[in-house]
């Protein structure tokens, strides 16, 4: 079967996935926003999980086979079954999005509620009491819901599937190791890593959709330059040609971009910001379920079917499309973005406020002159004619991470479009103050 997809035209779909395309789990994706409240600034940004998910196997699955074109397993089932594996796993990685997307992540539950058996419970000991993410309720869907019964047509199980998406979960078998190699961390990163098909897909996907042109990457030459690195241990990671390295550093910059000029725009941030004041209200009785088989109904339309039944005052202005107005916003580091002054002086003043801070950051995995303790390492590889090849570390064979390491911090402050006017003369008055004190 095939796809008509905007991005890559014709995406092939196989036989042994369409089960899982069909399914009602994966259908409901078709009724999620990628993007949740940005077709608001964005009008073209309409586009969902779906759309996302079937493109971002498509690439995962070109990605494997640039990874593995020179490597032979130990029989041809072996390559076939890993590269199901992770096709499925990229397929489902985003089942678990509740209604527009991570704009709903805050009322989640509990992880504990969830009573997810796939977890090694060590591992998510120190989480338990914590608010779930979209991730833990992947793994909950495609190992304990009606989808995990897809998998027995597969020569592998539904937790193997979700051991690509999750660290947490403790495989006792031997499927991902072959040859005396391991293949499961290779695999994740395809999934999830500084350079995962997730975002060489949902970058030019949301770019295209929303109209901005930040996320334009050169994903083909990314992908044709994808290597794998196995160290002394038959331990396989992921690995990219050094001829690769200025499209990655622009890939990493595309991100960042995007989050600072279209995620975090203004507008779709004040609806996320009304939606957490009425959901987090005494009036408010939607409640995201806790059971795998509960979360089919839940999408877009199930909240927003909702919200329209509701008579509260953030309830009415999510669906009349009455937002609060920006009167103040600042960029820059966290001491020159911090707005407690003003807002003390509206609050004095009798204007309610709602007050939003949005944080760019070059990487999720390397920080400020650290890496994340549960990054896995991604290599570069300098070839050459007649030698062997040096090998690096992606952080040692690139500056992009020094250069971008501060974070991007963004402060906002909202008011009622009837108090805008006054609450924009008090924020006036205190920049006139400032000036005078410098």
């Amino acid at each position: 079967m095939e796809v008509r997809d905007t991005l890559y035209g014709a995406i092939p779909i196989p036989t042994s996935l369409m089960n899982l395309v069909d399914h009602p789990f994966f259908q409901r994706l078709r009724g999620i926003r990628q993007t949740g409240f940005s077709e608001l600034p964005f009008p073209g940004a309409t586009h969902t999980r779906y759309a996302h998910s079937l493109g971002a196997q498509h690439l995962v699955a070109r990605a494997f086979d640039v990874v593995f074109q020179d490597h032979t397993f130990s029989t041809p089932m072996v390559r076939d079954a890993y590269r199901d594996c992770v096709r499925c796993a990229m397929l489902l990685h985003d089942i678990g999005h509740m209604p527009f997307s991570h704009c709903t992540e805050f009322a989640m539950e509990p992880l504990k509620a969830l009573n997810i058996a796939a977890y090694d419970p060590d591992r998510v000991a120190p989480r338990l009491q914590k608010r779930a993410s979209h991730e833990d309720y992947t793994i909950g869907i495609i190992t304990q819901s009606s989808l995990a019964s897809v998998f027995e047509a597969f020569p592998f199980t539904a937790k193997h599937v979700a051991a690509l998406v999750s660290r947490d979960i403790s495989i006792d078998d031997d499927f991902f190791i072959d040859q005396d190699c391991d293949y499961r961390q290779l695999l994740s990163q395809l999934i999830s890593s500084e350079l995962d098909c997730d975002r060489l897909d949902y970058l030019v996907r949301d770019s295209y959709y929303t109209g901005a042109r930040y996320g334009q990457i050169d994903t083909d030459w990314l992908l044709s330059n994808l290597r794998r690195y196995v160290d002394d241990n038959g331990q396989v990671s992921l690995a990219m040609n050094a001829r690769a390295l200025y499209a990655f550093d622009d890939f990493m910059i595309a991100r960042y971009h995007m989050f600072v000029m279209v995620y975090f725009h203004h507008k779709s941030v004040i609806y996320e910001e009304m939606l957490k004041q009425y959901m987090r209200s005494e009036g408010c009785d939607y409640r995201l379920p806790v059971e795998m088989e509960a979360v089919l109904p839940v999408d877009d339309t199930h909240l927003n079917a909702y919200l329209r039944t509701r008579h509260e005052p953030f309830a009415r202005r999510l669906v009349e499309r009455r937002p609060y107005r920006r009167v103040l916003e600042l960029h820059g580091t966290p001491e020159n973005v911090n707005v407690e002054r003003h807002l003390h002086a509206l609050d004095e003043a009798g204007i309610h406020t709602l007050s939003a801070g949005s944080i760019g950051r070059l990487s999720g995995y390397h920080g400020v002159g650290k890496k994340r303790k549960d990054a896995a390492p991604i290599y570069v590889i300098h070839e050459g004619r007649g030698r062997d090849p040096r090998v690096d570390l992606l952080e040692n064979a690139t500056h992009i991470f020094q250069r971008y390491q501060e974070e991007r911090r963004i402060s906002r402050i909202y008011v009622a479009p009837e108090h805008r006017e006054r609450a924009e003369s008090i924020l006036a008055g205190i920049r006139a103050s400032a000036a005078v004190a410098m």
